[in-house]
């Protein structure tokens, strides 16, 4: 058997995602032997996520823990993004379209603006920075909204970056630290050394891991890190599934927002996201179809349609993209990271809406950092494989 000549490896990054990456840059940089394997790098959730850092208008009522652990990243992202861009040869943080001009969440109808108020109460009591506005406060913060729009909440901290272009960047920074980009399909073996070492091979230790190629090399490393995004129950069996979503990307000369604006229409969410290049990011519809990529007419209405009724000028827009991807999904909708015993891999993986939120927390806790927040993404709390 052909083993890939990569000396050895302290870490070998399954996938290739926001997540992965990030993990294997900062693993490098601190100094680790790494190499990444995915068949198509940045072309999976990461290049459908519209890029939204908001821990506090995403709030739910039941995920307090998910919004200890996106307040924290978000606080790692300034310094985040300006040492990627720098790695990169990007010059600064602005070339990965990089914001932080806060979120306005509004409500259409009377049921939405009860509902927001419901959620404007919640966030008071866990102390969150909200201002709750008027429907005209939100129309002189954002000219373009409807006159239909109710009211709203602004969370000023909230931030959004474009995770194309975050990809792109970490891809060149791993290339100029000379970390290996193995473009093929990985499958995990069994803990230990790759069956083909040749033989006097000195033995590695026991919390070792090797991962088979598509093309039959074998890799293995002092640690295997599993990030590869909805694939990670398929390949090592723990609880994570594919959730869909369809995302939109419309094209305008000029930006139409100047900030990120999330919107209940009859119940439904919808978001649009500006870019500083006038593209205006549309999304995102939800659904439990397994691995199921197909971009339908029915999402693509729902989605036009709710954000119409928001922002009626997104119906004069070009539309320039319209992807799915596949979420990887938890039952409790908090990431697994950490150490798997089941599976004999480390995991990076399961962080649903948030990967490119949790990605600077994510490669932190890998390195042994924020041991507190890492005890809430222990894939020990799991210890029945059925509850996928």
């Amino acid at each position: 058997m052909d083993i890939t000549p990569l000396g050895d490896l302290d870490d070998l990054v399954v996938g290739g995602g926001v997540v992965g990456l990030s993990a294997a840059w900062r693993l490098a940089r601190a100094g680790r032997r790494v190499a990444v394997a995915d068949p198509a790098p940045a072309s999976g959730a990461s290049h459908a996520a519209a890029g939204m850092l908001a821990p506090v208008s995403e709030v739910g009522y039941t995920e307090e823990p998910l919004l200890r652990l996106g307040a924290a990243s978000l606080e790692r992202w300034p310094a985040f993004a300006a040492e990627l861009a720098d790695d990169a040869g990007l010059g600064s943080a602005n070339a990965l379209d990089y914001r932080a001009d806060g979120t306005l969440d509004v409500a259409f109808g009377a049921d939405d603006l009860a509902a927001l108020d419901e959620l404007a109460a919640f966030m008071d009591k866990l102390g969150l920075p909200v201002e709750r506005l008027t429907g005209r406060e939100c129309r002189r913060l954002e000219p373009m909204l409807a006159p239909s729009v109710r009211g709203g909440l602004h969370a000023p901290d909230d931030a959004w970056v474009d995770p194309r272009r975050v990809t792109a960047a970490l891809l060149a920074a791993l290339r100029h630290l000379e970390v290996p980009i193995l473009t093929s399909r990985a499958s995990l073996l069994p803990s230990g050394l790759p069956s083909g070492l040749p033989s006097g091979t000195a033995v590695r230790p026991a919390s070792s891991g090797a991962v088979r190629l598509a093309d039959g090399r074998e890799v293995g490393a002092g640690r295997i890190v599993l990030a590869a995004g909805a694939w990670s129950g398929e390949l090592a069996g723990v609880p994570v599934r594919p959730v869909k979503g369809q995302i939109m990307r419309l094209r305008s000369p000029q930006p139409l927002l100047g900030r990120c604006v999330r919107g209940m229409v009859h119940g439904l969410p919808v978001y649009l996201v500006p870019r500083g290049d006038g593209e205006l990011v549309v999304g995102a519809t939800q659904e439990e179809l397994g691995f199921d990529t197909r971009v339908t007419a029915g999402g693509v209405y729902e989605l036009l349609r709710d954000a119409r009724e928001l922002v009626p000028g997104v119906t004069e827009l070009e539309v320039a993209d319209v992807v799915a991807g596949l979420r990887p999904g938890t039952p409790d909708n908090l990431p697994l990271i950490g150490p798997d015993a089941t599976s004999g891999v480390t995991l990076a993986t399961g962080h649903h809406r948030g990967g490119v939120l949790l990605a600077p927390l994510t490669a932190a806790i890998l390195l042994g950092e924020e041991p507190e927040l890492g005890a809430l993404c222990s894939p020990r709390r799991f210890t029945n494989r059925d509850e996928r």
